[in-house]
């Protein structure tokens, strides 16, 4: 059921403004104590848009058309989605899945939709085994069985049919005529399309990407898909249940079911496959309030790195602080080595979400941070079971975008067909998810112990995709935000938190400070973005940065601000490591 922020919130705002000391959870209710000392913001008027922040122009501008034509923020999500989907196939599309954060703002609801795949009906533990061996991860992604039942499309059909304002049949336009008359390939798809392996060289993809004369398509070129129109405009006329029901499932099936290594996902599958309206998981956060989509999302994982960084005063330092960038490695270590061992479907394992933000939980964790010389282990929350170790590979194929309506309604959305191109393979005019990968490969550990993240029948699996929602002590939006990057995504989502909301940086240039990403026992960076200084003094500290190697950040959102002129409006950003912008008319 949906989670009415502002109604659970309005009960204590008293006691939070007067001794800083509750403040409520938006999933569960449960006061939380606020760590915060810092002062109390000025009151902002209530935000409105129009606003949209997206990782292509293309998409940008179908948003920002249905926001004129008077369309909700949900709408324009459903018209963004449609064209991402096609001009930027490499990260998300029709045939994956996503999570959305939606805020009403007439009804001070917060709401999360979970639109993440589902595992076909007759899989089995031994999905990616062949003759008792583990595949090697590229085989698996490429085969069948490697695609689950796709959600985006009825996760935007159940969000719209509550927030929408104009006709699902109307939001479409851009990306059927886009599909139909040809768009120009963006510089970042053209060097997808270039890869010499993967994804990019599979059969479907060399049938899309090759022109008549037998070369590739690059940087500039009109590339036309009249399937894709042929599927948006039976989107358009038929709602979202004609994809599940009909031609587009049977062709989904019939691709699936090829070789190499066909999948066991079937049209009833996927005419069985349902999104699910969660509610919000909000957790306060110095004067603000974060929230994120609950599990299977690893938005909790978020959470808990921030709640942790109350508890780290290096964090203050700011973005040119040696200490500050050590004390945020060391915290991530701790945030996922818990999301790794706990995170999972809470259809199928129990998830210890109340557990992993125990105050007295959060604080015990924290004081291990200084001390750590590797990676972390797991710690023991309260209510968590003791699981297996984990065997998830979380590739790159990821968007995100952020959309307010001149309401004041808005979306943060993580959208994915999880690694670039998906599967590599087609139906119906886009490229079809690998997400079944996203689950451990191996679903025990050597001693027989589950995994939370094990594969199972109807199963969804974890994702690190976070979308977020900020708001004030008083339940006015603030702000939202989120990344692509696979298990990077938590670490790109706090770094540009921390960066937004501590160090009261510019969002633009949050986003563009230099990544770092401290997972196990290794350091991943951004190595070129970081000045030679801070590069001396983390490897002093014990921080030796090598390249990254996960997918980069394309963080794209918005904080609602007083401007040097005193208006209030949206700083909006748009990650310069992606082709994205961010507008307001």
């Amino acid at each position: 059921m949906p989670v009415s922020y502002r109604r659970r919130l309005a009960p204590f705002a008293a006691l939070i403004a007067a001794a800083g000391l509750v403040m409520t959870g938006c999933a569960t209710g449960e006061p939380v104590p606020a760590t915060s000392t810092a002062p109390v913001a000025e009151a902002a008027p209530q935000a409105r848009g129009p606003f949209v922040a997206a990782a292509n122009p293309l998409a940008v501008e179908a948003g920002m058309r249905i926001l004129r034509e008077g369309g909700s923020a949900v709408d324009a999500a459903v018209a963004i989605q449609a064209v991402l989907g096609l001009v930027e196939p490499q990260s998300s599309g029709l045939g994956g899945g996503a999570f959305m954060m939606v805020f009403d703002a007439s009804t001070g609801e917060v709401t999360s939709y979970d639109g993440r795949e589902t595992a076909p009906a007759a899989v089995t533990p031994d999905l990616f085994y062949e003759n008792g061996r583990q595949l090697p991860f590229m085989d698996a992604v490429l085969s069948g069985r490697s695609t689950g039942a796709p959600g985006a499309v009825a996760m935007l059909g159940m969000a719209q049919e509550k927030h929408g304002r104009l006709p699902w049949s109307a939001l479409f336009g851009d990306a059927e005529r886009l599909a139909r008359d040809g768009f120009t390939v963006s510089p970042r798809l053209a060097g997808m399309i270039a890869m010499s392996r993967g994804q990019a060289r599979s059969p479907w993809a060399n049938d899309y990407f090759t022109k008549a004369d037998g070369t590739r398509y690059v940087a500039g070129d009109t590339l036309r898909n009249p399937a894709y129109a042929e599927t948006v405009a039976e989107l358009a006329a038929g709602g979202a249940q004609v994809f599940y029901n009909g031609r587009i499932a049977r062709e989904i099936a019939a691709t699936v079911a090829g070789q190499p290594r066909p999948g066991a996902l079937t049209a009833r599958d996927i005419a069985d496959y349902r999104p699910i309206e969660r509610g919000a998981l909000c957790r306060p956060y110095r004067v603000y309030v974060v929230c994120v989509p609950p599990p299977p999302s690893s938005g909790v994982a978020v959470l808990q790195l921030l709640a942790m960084a109350e508890h780290t005063p290096d964090i203050d330092g700011g973005p040119d602080s040696v200490a500050a960038w050590t004390a945020f490695a060391q915290l991530q270590r701790l945030m996922y080595a818990d999301r790794d061992r706990y995170v999972g479907d809470p259809g199928f394992v129990g998830v210890p979400v109340q557990g992993l933000l125990d105050p007295a939980y959060v604080a015990a964790r924290a004081e291990l941070a200084p001390g750590l010389t590797g990676a972390a282990e797991p710690g023991s929350p309260p209510g968590g079971a003791f699981r297996g170790a984990d065997a998830t590979n979380e590739p790159a194929g990821t968007s995100h975008f952020v959309v307010v309506d001149s309401q004041g309604n808005a979306v943060s959305m993580t959208t994915t067909v999880e690694s670039v191109f998906g599967s590599g393979r087609m139906a119906a005019g886009f490229f079809l998810n690998n997400q079944l990968t996203d689950f451990s490969f191996s679903p025990t550990r050597d001693d027989g112990e589950p995994a939370a993240n094990a594969v199972a029948a109807g199963k969804r699996p974890r994702s690190s995709m976070s979308p977020v929602l900020i708001f004030d002590r008083d339940g006015r939006l603030v702000g939202a935000m989120g990344s692509p990057g696979g298990p990077s995504i938590l670490a790109y989502n706090a770094k540009a938190l921390i960066a937004v909301l501590d160090w009261g940086m510019p969002v633009g240039e949050a986003f563009a400070l230099p990544n770092l990403v401290a997972r196990g026992d290794g350091f991943g960076a951004d190595t070129d973005r970081f000045t030679p200084a801070l590069r001396e003094g983390l490897a002093a500290a014990g921080i030796a940065l090598r390249p990254n190697a996960s997918e980069n950040s394309g963080l794209h959102g918005g904080i609602w601000r007083r401007g040097a002129d005193g208006q209030w409006g949206w700083d909006g950003g748009a990650d310069d490591r992606r082709e994205g912008v961010a507008r307001t008319q």
